[in-house]
């Protein structure tokens, strides 16, 4: 059985974001969901939490699942704001765990965080099955990009977080902390065992110049054509291309508040004794 799909795409980010149901039951599960945020001003903005939220009522879904396929570093989740909208659980792979130590250390997080996944719902575990109403899922721990990412394969589709990106645009950066070029080429290779029919549901896309957005492709077209793993691209060619062009790349701009957030499932922090709840910027330390 199919998915219904509906995709909504955060332009300042590059962030697709989706609504996966089940038509039989009208039950969903919202994919990676985005609270804007600007740096500037320190607002949070939930509008593109709020189109969401109007599909989902407008539609009569139930959310049984907000899901994360990774700690996102290019923008703060909403997975808190919709759960205490529409309900569900917020969850997210096992490796959230190491991603929660080394980051909580970077940001001298306090008790009562600690790094053990608590903050989540619910941690899966690889191959581990669930449901979404009548569809049968599962959990691919897919690691590389981060070492908790993971894809949730519904049917025959398969959502993907950012381990692969458009074709003209390649593959994920490896050089986070946890990263690992030569796993990011091994996870690619697990999903394109999937079968070349299978849909890919991408969590960003960056379309240049001349081509409109996509959010969707096939295993049959990444192997195909996608620029870094496309064609008879080796793992050890791979890992010297994306070790070279990760060295290029700057650190996504929303980083530092992105990951203090999302490691604790999208929970904002306190407000301290004035009313006023901060982030923090860790100096030179990144």
């Amino acid at each position: 059985m199919a998915p219904d799909v509906q995709h909504f795409y955060h332009e300042s980010s590059g962030t697709l974001s989706y609504v996966v149901s089940d038509a039989e039951t009208g039950v969903a599960a919202i994919i990676d969901p985005v609270l804007g945020f600007s740096v500037v001003s320190g607002r949070t903005d939930t509008s593109q939490a709020d189109a969401i939220i109007e599909f989902v009522t407008s539609r009569g879904l139930n959310i049984d699942w907000i899901l994360e396929t990774h700690a996102h570093a290019d923008h703060l989740s909403a997975a808190q704001f919709l759960k205490e909208k529409l309900g569900g659980s917020v969850a997210i792979g096992q490796g959230i765990k190491a991603v929660q130590a080394e980051f909580g250390a970077l940001f001298n997080l306090q008790a009562p965080f600690a790094p053990d996944g608590h903050q989540f719902d619910h941690l899966f575990a690889d191959k581990e099955e669930f449901s979404i109403g009548n569809l049968s899922c599962r959990v691919m721990h897919t690691p590389g990009h981060t070492n908790d990412s993971v894809t949730y394969v519904v049917g025959a589709s398969a959502f993907v977080g950012d381990t692969i990106f458009m074709t003209d645009f390649g593959t994920a950066r490896c050089d986070f902390p946890g990263g690992d070029a030569g796993l990011l080429y091994d996870s690619i290779q697990e999903l394109f065992a999937l079968g070349d029919e299978t849909l890919l549901y991408l969590c960003h896309d960056y379309p240049p110049a001349g081509r409109s957005l996509r959010y969707r492709t096939t295993v049959r077209e990444q192997k195909e054509s996608n620029i870094h793993v496309g064609g008879d691209a080796q793992r050890d060619d791979f890992v010297e291309l994306r070790t070279l062009r990760d060295a290029k790349l700057s650190l996504p701009a929303l980083i530092l508040p992105s990951i203090q957030v999302n490691i604790q499932a999208g929970h904002l922090p306190d407000a301290e004794d004035n009313q006023v709840a901060y982030l923090k910027i860790p100096l030179d330390s990144l």
